[in-house]
């Protein structure tokens, strides 16, 4: 049997799959439901000091295709779908720290063999925020979670200093991070947006404020459709939509593109890989393009809110590869298509007398070659 354990940001997990901060870990009952379906670890969702109150009604939707045509919608029409992607505006925990406090520990002392991975934020800009950002660090970390994820990346909060707004500026990207492992004695993993133009502007910032890892992607921001019925948008309130995050199979492509960018700028750095994975098979590309774990949200919630059946997929998928290819450990195959990813212009075009202008008639998409008369 291959040996699926790993070492990340120098933790020792019983397997590379954890479940993402996000709706399957807001609160203690599905966190233990989570470790005792056998996820290696668990990123609670995030923990906040501001008071928050979520969107009224639905937070989430899963955003679904037909099998015979093109129709997409969010509202279930028949059983002839495919899953495309899952879209929320759910905000952070709007659980108090004080709720938290003695869960952790709870948790921890039942699983203390799991990695317990606290999701923290708070504001930013002023040193009062800043000490906010210390006082979560400090709280978590004496109830005994294992690590830190600062959250740089809601792409949907209530204040404009918090989020996804704090993982698009460099300077607050390093200033909290560096306030953080100040007084932090865990590993401090820092979530980013992909909601920037160069991600590796980014992280180089968070890096240089002393990240041990960095995770990507949390989800896109986008909106929900409208449905040509009502003309209302999918998602609303009394009528209203606000953007929110796209998550799922149809971020996998551009979550892969993110880290790319990433570990071929730091290739020997940490990062946790996020989006769009539910087997082995998606897994693999993170591990492949050098991530050292990854963690999954949407897939788990479909699979009875913390994934059961999703773990078990991800594990006997990994097995079997390792098995197949006499790979021993994740460190075998980590980082093996990372070199692959080039610019553009590295790519090898034909000789001339082959070059028809990529028109060749069995190429899906492309009509077929005009006849000369």
């Amino acid at each position: 049997m291959a040996d699926l354990s790993t070492t990340f940001t120098g933790l020792k997990f019983e397997n590379p799959y954890l479940l993402a901060s996000a709706p399957p870990t807001e609160s203690d009952a599905n966190i233990i439901r989570a470790f005792e379906a056998g996820w290696g670890g668990v990123v609670t969702k995030t923990i906040g000091l501001h008071p928050v109150m979520n969107v009224k009604g639905p937070k989430t939707k899963f955003l679904r295709a037909q099998n015979s045509g093109t129709g997409l919608s969010m509202n279930r029409r028949g059983n002839e779908t495919t899953l495309m992607a899952s879209w929320n505006w759910e905000l952070i925990s709007d659980k108090p720290l004080d709720w938290w406090i003695g869960k952790l520990a709870r948790i921890k002392k039942q699983f203390p063999t799991r990695m317990l991975v606290a999701s923290i934020m708070a504001g930013s800009g002023n040193d009062k925020e800043l000490h906010a950002w210390q006082t979560l660090a400090k709280a978590v970390i004496a109830e005994g979670c294992d690590a830190l994820e600062l959250n740089f990346s809601c792409p949907h909060m209530d204040r404009i200093d918090m989020g996804s707004n704090v993982g698009k500026d460099k300077v607050l990207c390093s200033v909290v991070t560096q306030a953080v492992k100040e007084v932090s004695t865990v590993p401090v993993w820092v979530k980013l947006t992909p909601a920037t133009s160069n991600i590796v502007t980014e992280a180089t910032a968070t890096f240089l404020g002393g990240a041990d890892a960095i995770c990507s992607s949390n989800t896109w921001p986008s909106l929900p459709l409208i449905d040509p019925q009502t003309l209302d948008f999918e998602m609303s309130v009394e009528g209203y939509c606000s953007s929110g995050g796209l998550g799922g199979p149809a971020i996998l492509p551009l979550s892969m593109a993110k880290m790319a960018q990433m570990t071929a700028a730091f290739p020997d750095k940490e990062f946790s890989g996020i989006g769009g994975v539910s087997t082995f098979e998606h897994a693999l590309n993170y591990f492949l393009l050098g991530c050292g774990t990854v963690q999954v949200c949407t897939a788990a919630m479909l699979d009875h809110a913390i994934g059961p059946n999703v773990i078990k997929t991800l594990m006997t998928g990994m097995n079997d590869f390792m098995d197949q290819r006499g790979f021993q450990s994740l460190e075998d195959f980590r980082g093996l298509r990372r070199d692959r990813v080039v610019s553009h212009s590295q790519i090898k075009r034909p000789d001339t007398v082959d070059y028809h202008g990529g028109y060749e008639e069995e190429h899906e998409g492309y009509a077929k070659p005009a006849v000369t008369a």
